[in-house]
């Protein structure tokens, strides 16, 4: 072959591969930059089926899939209060196709009270907040204060008179109430349970004076028919369904006005246009009036908002709770 037959080959090679090229680089291009989501997406709920955060989660990837054009399919990995969801979530290829359904407690709570199976700090990454779950002080058939200035009275005339029954040892109900003790000055007997099935059945029973849980569609009937009586709720304001019930803050105890936060999570790495995207298509769900409907119908309230707004609000409690259980001793109990 001559020099000036190889230059020719080489010129009609080269023509041939550079558009081949610049559009291999387009497709890279377009798939880092917003193919996503091109298969199904996976939402690992870190509760049971069937409860009111599972319900939410699959009304939600509903809408996703809807709005997304991908199945989100949801998978429950209950246990440790959240945390055993959000690991296996920690623990994913950060694509954008593992995403977390969860409360904020693995992230603002169990870290102060033990070693974790991830960092919460640097493996997970929030997304969108998507609800709060309002906390209700419910007096049962035992209780003879008729309002919570009375039933404060109460534990300081005849300290550890008045049983308070929670969920667990550092749920949220006893950080609620260990707060309480220390701005209200008061000894109240801490009553903990392993989960709300048994306590809710203690409480019809008047095995106790008082129980904090939140608020669930198995709760609103027996406050409905008289069996309990709401006496205060944790919650920014006061709930439509208990209009005549202060919160919390209300009453003098802004520190002890909590709430369960709820929010989608992915891990730590994920490309910012997807969590952008997943920020603004959540969003958009929550806008929507059925899902309004189903959140109303359980007492618990669409929240939304930023990714670095939801990042605040999990520091914030998380500072708060180090706070109370360094101070109250609380893990130790």
């Amino acid at each position: 072959m001559t020099d000036f037959s190889r230059r020719q080959w080489l010129a009609c090679a080269l023509a041939t591969a550079l558009p081949a090229a610049a559009s291999l680089s387009a497709q890279a291009a377009h798939v880092a930059d917003g193919a996503w989501p091109s298969r199904p997406i996976r939402m690992v709920v870190s509760y049971p089926a069937g409860g009111v955060s599972d319900n939410v989660a699959r009304a939600l990837g509903d809408k996703l899939s809807a709005q997304l054009g991908q199945a989100v399919v949801i998978e429950n990995k209950a246990g440790a209060g959240g945390a055993i969801g959000l690991d296996q979530v920690a623990k994913s290829p950060a694509d954008g196709y593992t995403l977390g359904f969860s409360s904020i407690s693995p992230l603002a709570l169990s870290p102060h009270l033990g070693k974790m199976a991830f960092d919460p700090h640097k493996d997970i990454t929030p997304v969108v907040s998507v609800m709060y779950s309002p906390v209700l002080i419910l007096g049962t058939k035992a209780n003879k204060a008729g309002s919570f200035a009375a039933l404060l009275a109460q534990s300081r005339k005849d300290p550890g008179s008045v049983r308070w029954a929670t969920a667990g040892l550092a749920s949220l109900g006893h950080i609620v109430l260990e707060q309480l003790r220390l701005q209200a000055k008061v000894y109240i007997t801490h009553v903990p349970y392993k989960g709300g099935g048994q306590q809710l059945n203690d409480a019809l029973g008047g095995q106790y004076e008082i129980l904090s849980t939140n608020a669930s569609p198995t709760v609103m009937p027996h406050i409905q028919n008289g069996s309990l009586t709401p006496l205060a709720v944790g919650a920014p304001k006061r709930l439509e369904s208990l209009p005549k019930v202060p919160t919390l803050a209300e009453l003098g105890y802004p520190a002890a006005n909590s709430s369960s936060l709820f929010g989608i999570f992915a891990p730590a790495g994920t490309p910012r246009h997807v969590l952008d995207r997943l920020n603004a298509e959540v969003n958009k769900a929550l806008a929507e009036p059925d899902i309004q409907q189903r959140l109303k119908a359980s007492d618990n309230v669409a929240t939304g908002g930023s990714a670095a707004a939801f990042a605040q609000q999990i520091a914030t409690e998380s500072a708060g709770n180090a706070k109370i259980i360094q101070t109250s001793g609380m893990a130790l109990e």
